[in-house]
């Protein structure tokens, strides 16, 4: 069934005062389980207040954090050549400790609000950040598109060590992890993706990585040319599988 859904802007309690954030519920009453999303360097843009309504439809509550919000609110960037300047120098900012605190935040609004399990969606340096919390925080269900940067130290979330080498936390919380990448992707290219799937294996992670022949960064965003309809319906068919049997409703 598809769930009617109620959209709102909520302010959080943040190390640095307060943080807004975009929630998205189901209009009928109970404690749904709880999904939070993570955004591409672009900010909280339509696209991604999107993603999660169609998130919420599947019946969960769904919050979307402004991990930007140290340097302003409302940051909304085009993807153009100044958008994603503005966006990599925004997200290679942001340091672990901010993006934990920021994640932890939202897990603690889902979980004071009823939500009987708690699970995150992220792509691109979002992917980066869902991948990160996974390693922290309980969390049942991962689902990661494209992530870039995970093992190196060349943004904040990969210092002191690349987020790669905290793998085990997430076997240690005893979450399932799946990850959407497309071939010819730029930003995570063959060896990242070998190195990737070596760590989930060592550390014994329940997991699926999926890999699309002649696919793309980005290929999940249906407002830019790098979007692959077929590719991006597999994975968001994947991704309702994933949250059916993780996340499941009344659980």
């Amino acid at each position: 069934m598809a769930y009617e859904i109620v959209e709102e802007s909520i302010t959080l309690p943040s190390d640095d005062g307060s943080m807004a954030a975009h929630l998205v519920r189901p209009q009928a009453p109970g404690d749904h389980p709880g999904v939070v999303v993570a955004f591409e360097i672009f900010g909280l843009t339509a696209h991604v207040r999107d993603v999660a309504g169609r998130i919420a439809r599947l019946g969960h509550t769904v919050l979307v954090p402004d991990f930007y919000h140290r340097a302003g609110t409302g940051i909304d960037f085009t993807d153009d050549p100044d958008g994603r300047r503005k966006g990599l120098e925004l997200s290679g900012r942001l340091t672990r400790e901010e993006a934990l605190a920021d994640i932890g935040a939202a897990v603690e609004h889902l979980r004071a609000g009823g939500a009987p399990s708690i699970g995150m969606v992220g792509f691109s340096f979002g992917g980066h950040l869902a991948y990160l919390g996974a390693t922290r925080f309980a969390l049942a269900a991962t689902a990661v598109f494209y992530p870039g940067w995970l093992g190196s130290r060349d943004i904040g979330l990969g210092r002191p060590e690349p987020t790669l080498g905290l793998t085990g936390g997430i076997a240690e919380r005893g979450g399932r992890l799946a990850l959407f990448v497309g071939d010819e992707d730029h930003a995570v290219p063959a060896a990242d993706r070998a190195a990737i799937a070596a760590r989930l294996a060592e550390a014994g992670v329940r997991h699926e990585i999926t890999v699309y022949p002649g696919v793309p960064h980005g290929f999940f965003c249906d407002v830019r040319d790098t979007y692959r309809k077929e590719a991006a319906d597999d994975a968001w068919l994947r991704v309702r599988e994933l949250f059916a049997a993780e996340l499941p409703q009344g659980s």
